[in-house]
């Protein structure tokens, strides 16, 4: 299986583990991810909440990129470049001023979309196109954890065939899958605050402080996530949710790759894992 692969800002800097654990999964079930040339950022929420015509542009320039080069879909890792990316087509084929706008933002850059590329995340390449019976087949070290899956507040928003805006499903049965415990919580669609930890970090904290106290409650030993952002938010500010909120949280927080690669039987170094703020060796045994 091959797919054209656009990575996002993040994981080529802060969320590098990610990068590195999603190319080391891929690689053990067959599927090649082709990084496209001369990316630009998604545009995100920073660019949108200024000028969602920008954000927009952005994207569909990636998008442009993928066409041109023959792909009909491109695979993205970040919560934030898949709403993005996919928000950027909504725009094209929904509404005809944006359309016009893009086309001649494009058009000044030497390029052409037709505004058909999907946009589709890793999580749903595993769980529907690699599928859940060949990953299980190919488990050497079953998961023997408790996880609360994590899928963050944009993963089915804007709405998608792939996932469930309010209760998705999809990771809980990757990760049941490859031998884990998964912990149901109402929590795993909820917000944890996104950027506004640089500006309202209260409202941040709190949304952490709620999505990590069910998930300890309910017996989880590790939350898994699908965006680095939310890994950011749920494992880097554990200390200041302790301090704010009289708790004692040490819950790690790991990528769904990360969690289905030591399943496939790849090492800890092969998929960056310990790079967190919150020790993992606590819970999982090397």
């Amino acid at each position: 299986m091959r797919y054209a692969y656009f990575p996002g800002c993040s994981n080529h800097a802060s969320s590098k583990d990610y990068e590195q654990s999603t190319q080391a999964v891929a690689r053990v079930l067959g599927v090649e991810l082709a990084e496209l040339p001369d990316w630009n950022c998604c545009g995100t929420t920073g660019v949108t909440s200024v000028s969602p015509l920008l954000s927009a542009v952005l994207s569909a320039r990636n998008l442009a990129i993928a066409e041109a080069q023959g792909w009909e879909e491109v695979v993205v890792t970040c919560n934030s470049c898949f709403g993005m990316l996919r928000r950027a087509g909504d725009y094209h084929r929904q509404d005809p001023a944006m359309r016009e706008k893009i086309d001649a933002a494009l058009a000044g850059v030497g390029k052409k979309w037709q505004g058909q590329t999907r946009v589709r995340h890793l999580l749903d390449i595993l769980v529907n196109d690699v599928g859940l019976e060949t990953i299980a087949g190919k488990v050497k070290r079953p998961l023997r954890l408790k996880i609360a899956p994590y899928y963050g507040c944009l993963l089915g928003r804007p709405r998608n065939e792939f996932e469930d805006s309010e209760y998705p499903e999809s990771m809980d049965q990757l990760l049941s899958a490859v031998g884990a415990e998964v912990v149901p919580y109402d929590h795993k669609a909820k917000c944890c605050g996104g950027a506004l930890m640089t500006t309202k970090e209260e409202v941040a904290l709190r949304l952490c402080y709620e999505i990590i106290g069910e998930a300890q409650d309910r017996g989880a030993q590790v939350i898994a996530v699908t965006c680095p952002m939310c890994q950011l938010n749920l494992d880097g500010y554990q200390n200041k949710i302790n301090a704010r909120f009289g708790t004692n949280f040490k819950m790690p927080v790991l990528y769904f790759t990360q969690l289905v690669g030591l399943a496939l039987g790849l090492r800890e170094r092969q998929l960056a894992i310990g790079k967190g703020f919150v020790p993992v060796k606590q819970v999982i045994n090397f």
